[in-house]
């Protein structure tokens, strides 16, 4: 089972339609996929027409008091799996502070499920926090979309600061430009010429497509309802290169 999250400390730079469009993909090649909406604003569990609430509230569901199983969601794609966002996830880090380990609580609950799913997909709040110290120690890889601007790369800085501060597994970031615009002079010289840091870099770009911003009115992944978009053919393009990234760690 490989997990893989789509986090960044800044919204609104595409984590959501990266793991929708993502999870979507490797469920139509035959894997069984789940997506777990770990931010509590629900947008994933928006898009598969999912109401965004856990019968109980999240608190026992993080602390383990309460089977993980039980909450989660069939979606209307076959071999894809939703487990809600809830409200109470902006409270998670205090959750996680009542537990044993708590910076490994999540790959403990999701640990269960190592030969239930082949891929499970993170969507994560936008923070540096006791919730992103258990994402980074749960998944195989953490994708990070990043708009080719000053202040993102800068932010991209901060992740890999913090990765390096706690010694931790720099090899698990995959950058990639998001929300892009050949247009604009500062994209082109970022994309042509990327920082020496941005080190995994994945090939593909996620283009700038009003499309993406449909998948609210649609509730659907882009890759279902507009599957020629350009940015539809990025994402399947972008799959394949985290695939093949993945299949050499172990």
């Amino acid at each position: 089972m490989k997990v893989i999250a789509t986090y960044n400390i800044k919204g609104g730079v595409g984590k959501t339609a990266t793991a929708v469009n993502l999870a979507r993909l490797a469920a139509r090649e035959g894997a069984p996929t789940l997506i777990w909406d770990l931010d509590p604003q629900g947008a994933a569990s928006y898009y598969f027409r999912i109401k965004p609430k856990i019968k109980g509230g999240g608190k026992k569901l993080i602390q383990g008091k309460r089977n993980l199983e039980r909450s989660i969601r069939g979606t209307d794609f076959e071999l894809l799996d939703l487990l809600p966002a809830d409200f109470s996830y902006r409270n998670m880090d205090i959750f996680l502070e009542g537990t044993k380990k708590p910076s490994h609580q999540l790959y403990k609950l999701l640990r269960q499920f190592k030969n239930e799913y082949e891929y499970v997909f993170l969507d994560c709040p936008p923070s540096i926090s006791l919730v992103s110290e258990n994402i980074f120690d749960a998944t195989t890889a953490i994708l990070v979309p990043t708009i080719p601007t000053t202040l993102s790369l800068r932010t991209y800085t901060q992740i890999l600061q913090f990765f390096n501060k706690h010694d931790l597994d720099t090899t698990k970031l995959l950058p990639f430009f998001c929300m892009t615009d050949r247009r604009k002079k500062m994209h082109r010289t970022m994309m042509d010429s990327p920082a020496e840091y941005l080190k995994n870099l994945m090939p593909t770009a996620i283009p700038y497509d009003s499309k993406v911003e449909q998948m609210g009115a649609h509730r659907a992944p882009l890759v279902e309802f507009a599957p020629n978009a350009r940015a539809a053919r990025c994402y399947e393009a972008l799959w394949n290169d985290v695939k093949s990234y993945t299949s050499q760690l172990k």
